[in-house]
């Protein structure tokens, strides 16, 4: 509003200075008087301009500061770049500082790097504007992610410069990025969840014949952990999830996936590698499980069982209830021990 105010003074009083006729039978004085006065009036208004133009660009930045904002532009044939005050406060760059672009570009890790150049590269060739997400590491070696909005700009059909804005998206893409990790991973053991481990077993029994031979699935149940939550309460019994999900991490390293399915149960997948390697995975397991847990000064026991199916020629849920038949199996023979899946007992439990 105010800069278009000054501009409509501006012209009103450039009318009025053209009315004045150096011809007319006033007084050279008061005609010098009247085009004083027209002046005075024209200064006041190009000050009123200036302080508007001024306060604008004030509450752009401002603005610009509260929503993590900067507008940028790069001259394609010298590569100069020019920058608001919130692209440099991004970077970590002093604000007085002379921009180019090949000097900025070591903000961005090898990635983000690569990714930007091929996406600008390309815009430019084709003459479309671009968003990217990228990371930078700032001079000061703060992480940051920032949201890239470019413009190409073309004289006739050459592009000559580009320009756009930049926004810290640290926040936003931190809280995403947790939000996925609940999605796919179980908070308190870090380890899959029920929800990851059935996509991974879905993939893998969908795969072809030949990439699943000799894998298979063990499922581990915690004995004794019940009377730990129990008399200790959930404090112990968190401790002692936390640490049989590192043991069981520790014994299965080259898993296609470890995961927590649900209270002390616990799933493990592996791909191809035969009998002998899977049955000392369940024993070192059922070995590592049995040493004493500590929390609080206090030490506790526990242990597993554990039920091993083969993946061959099985959908995702054949699979599972054989692994689960073998551990029913393997609690049925004493606990802390492992049951290979038995087709005979399958037969016997449906028929029972």
């Amino acid at each position: 509003m105010g800069m278009a105010h000054g501009l409509r003074n501006a012209n009103a009083l450039r009318d009025r200075v053209a009315e004045i006729d150096p011809f007319s039978h006033e007084s050279t004085t008061a005609a010098v008087q009247r085009l004083t006065a027209l002046v005075e009036a024209q200064a006041r208004v190009i000050r009123d301009y200036e302080a508007a133009l001024t306060r604008s660009k004030e509450i752009f930045e401002r603005a610009s500061a509260a929503a993590r904002l900067g507008m940028w532009e790069c001259d394609l044939t010298t590569e100069t770049l020019q920058w608001s005050d919130g692209t440099y406060d991004m970077f970590d760059i002093p604000r007085d500082m002379p921009l180019v672009r090949n000097q900025t570009l070591t903000c961005y890790p090898a990635e983000s790097l690569e990714k930007l150049e091929a996406i600008r590269s390309r815009a430019i060739a084709q003459r479309k504007d671009f968003n990217l997400d990228a990371e930078i590491v700032t001079p000061k070696g703060k992480h940051r992610w920032i949201r890239i909005t470019a413009v190409v700009d073309c004289a006739g059909h050459h592009p000559i410069r580009l320009f756009g804005f930049k926004q810290d998206i640290t926040e936003e893409k931190a809280k995403w990025d947790r939000l996925r990790y609940l999605a796919e991973f179980d908070e308190l053991t870090g380890l899959a969840n029920r929800r990851r481990f059935e996509g991974k077993l879905w993939d893998f029994c969908e795969a072809p014949a030949a990439a699943r031979t000799d894998g298979a699935l063990l499922l581990i149940d915690l004995d004794g952990f019940k009377d730990v939550n129990d008399s200790l309460g959930h404090a112990a019994g968190d401790a002692c999830l936390q640490q049989a999900a590192r043991r069981l991490t520790e014994a299965c390293l080259d898993a296609i996936v470890v995961a927590r399915i649900g209270g002390d149960e616990f799933a493990v997948l592996f791909g191809p590698g035969g009998a002998q390697r899977i049955a000392t995975v369940a024993a070192q397991i059922v070995q590592a499980m049995n040493r004493p847990v500590t929390h609080n000064g206090r030490q506790f026991k526990i242990g597993a069982s554990v039920g091993i199916a083969w993946a061959c020629g099985c959908t995702p849920m054949e699979l599972f209830q054989r692994a689960d038949a073998a551990l029913y199996a393997a609690k049925s023979h004493g606990r802390n021990t492992f049951r290979w899946f038995d087709p005979r007992r399958m037969q016997a439990l449906a028929d029972a």
